[in-house]
C-alpha cells in the first residue's frame, strides 16, 4: 500500500509539472493495480 502512495504521489507531481497526460495515467493505473495486489495478499489462503 505504500507503493501506491508513492505512484499517486508521482502522477500528482507530474500533474504539476504538465508533463504529458499518459505518464499520469500510467502512474495511476500502476498504484491501482499496486492496492489490488496488496488486497490480494490480504485474503486467507487455502
Amino acid at each position: 500500500m505504500g507503493l501506491a502512495g508513492v505512484l499517486v504521489g508521482g502522477a500528482l507531481s507530474f500533474r504539476q509539472q504538465h508533463k504529458p497526460l499518459w505518464t499520469q495515467i500510467s502512474f495511476y493505473v500502476l498504484a491501482g493495480m499496486s492496492l489490488l495486489a496488496a488486497y490480494l495478499l490480504t485474503l486467507p489462503g487455502n
